[in-house]
Order: C-alpha cells, then structure tokens, then sequence
C-alpha cells in the first residue's frame, strides 16, 4: 500500500483502477477500510484513491488537533503525489466536513462533490461542550466510549442486524491512539461554518442523507440542499449514519451514477 510522509509522519493511501478519479475521505473513527466494497465495484471504471486520515487506520497523527482544514492538506498532498489533477470527492461523516474543507482551498481540483451523512454547518455551543465532555470520555475509557459511541450511528432497531459490522467497526477503531481520537474530536469542535462555500460555488453536489441519522441535523437537510446551485440527493427513509453498511448498493449506485456526469 502506498504512503507519503507529511512532517515526517506516514500517511497510507490506496490507488485503484483507472479512468476518471474518485477520492473517498472516511469519518471520524473510520479508516480506508470501510470503502472496501465500493473500490472493488468502482474500480472497475474509475481510478479510485482511498485515504487514512491522520491518527486513523494506518496513518499517523501529525498535530495535536487536526483540524479539517490540515486533514484537506493531507489529502492534497497524496493527490499530487498520485499526479491527480481533477477529482470527485466524496466524504462520510467527518470526510464531509474535510472535503468541504478540501473545496474552500482547492475547488480547481474537484469536479464534484459528494456530502455523504455529513453536513455545512459548525457545531453549536451545545455541541461544542458535549465534544468537551466526550474527550474526557476518551482519556478515561476509550473502549467504552467507542462501543457506544459506534452502536449508536445505527438506530436501534437494525443495531442487531448489523452486530457483526458494528463490532468490526469498533474493533478497528480501537487500534487509534486516545490522542488520535482527540485530536480529531479537538478539530471537529472547531470546524468552520460552510453554507457560504455551498451557496458560492458552482460545483455539482452530490448529498447522501439518512432520515433517521443522529449525527446530522434532519431538521435542517432542505436547508443545506438548497443553498447549493446545483445539486442531486439520495434521501434515505430508514437508514441512520451508515449508508455504506445500512444501504450499500443505493449510495454505491448514488455516487457511481453522480460521479458519471461529471
């Protein structure tokens, strides 16, 4: 597997297929693993870059907070070193927030943008002081914070169904560091509001939303639709934060079919 260094850390990366090229950033928690799938189909038509976000995965932290704003650096970063000139960008969770970074700084780069259980908003005071108390919950039970934490982004209704990946996902999270998942929870206390990147740019979005998701603010979905010019949705009724597992050949399809046009 590739990697570049970016201020002497490792950041691992995959690099698949040919064709027209697809980044696809994971959330908070996530690593490049969860798009296992969707490479395997998407590779097949398309040139397809998978990332370890710093203190994710593979990759290693490089700051003590890790802003969106280096993640998109990092990203950029393993795109030139790919020799990748023009991309769609698609982000789960916490992706979203760092492709939404990555346009602010590098739209010439992007044809396309694909916001996938994610959002344009900031946190809220009230968000920001519960990311307060979640970092004390990480310095004092990792693990336990992470098994809640992972559960929880499926309503409960489907959370046995998907028991097998839910404890994949936890089990993968819990080889970070705590100061990884700090740093991350320290840049997502301070993302920066995007609705004006959204109602500026001329990009195509692609929004991917689950009605039952308890990590994106439901109530505000027409909001954020709305201020982009151009823009497609995929609305899904019963699913929660993770499409890729709860609806995969759907948000599969979403992102095959947008990135297509582009």
């Amino acid at each position: 597997m590739p990697i570049i260094r970016l201020k002497t850390k490792k950041i691992f990366f995959t690099d698949k297929g040919t064709g027209q090229t697809i980044v696809l950033l994971h959330g908070f928690t996530e690593s490049r693993k969860i798009w296992k799938h969707f490479v395997k189909v998407l590779s097949k038509e398309f040139r397809v870059i998978t990332i370890d976000l710093p203190g994710h995965g593979k990759s290693e932290s490089i700051a003590d907070i890790h802003t969106m704003e280096l993640q998109a650096e990092v990203v950029h970063a393993v795109l030139k070193n790919a020799g990748i000139r023009k991309c769609t960008m698609i982000g789960h969770s916490m992706g979203g927030y760092v492709t939404l970074a990555f346009a602010r700084k590098y739209s010439k780069i992007l044809n396309g943008i694909g916001i996938f259980h994610s959002h344009c908003f900031p946190d809220s005071a009230e968000d920001r002081e519960n990311r307060v108390r979640t970092i004390e919950l990480v310095r004092n039970d990792k693990f336990g914070f992470l098994t809640n934490f992972i559960t929880n982004l499926f309503p409960p209704e489907v959370q046995k169904k998907f028991s097998r990946k839910i404890g994949e996902l936890i089990n993968e999270a819990g080889k970070m560091q705590k100061e990884a998942i700090i740093a991350a929870l320290e840049g997502l206390k301070i993302r920066k509001d995007q609705t004006s990147l959204l109602s500026s740019t001329k990009l195509p979005f692609l929004f991917i939303l689950g009605l039952k998701d308890s990590k994106v603010p439901v109530s505000r979905f027409w909001e954020m639709i709305s201020l982009a010019a151009q823009s497609e949705s995929l609305i899904l009724r019963d699913i929660g934060h993770m499409g890729y597992i709860e609806e995969p050949r759907a948000t599969l399809n979403a992102i095959r079919v947008f990135a297509r046009k582009l």
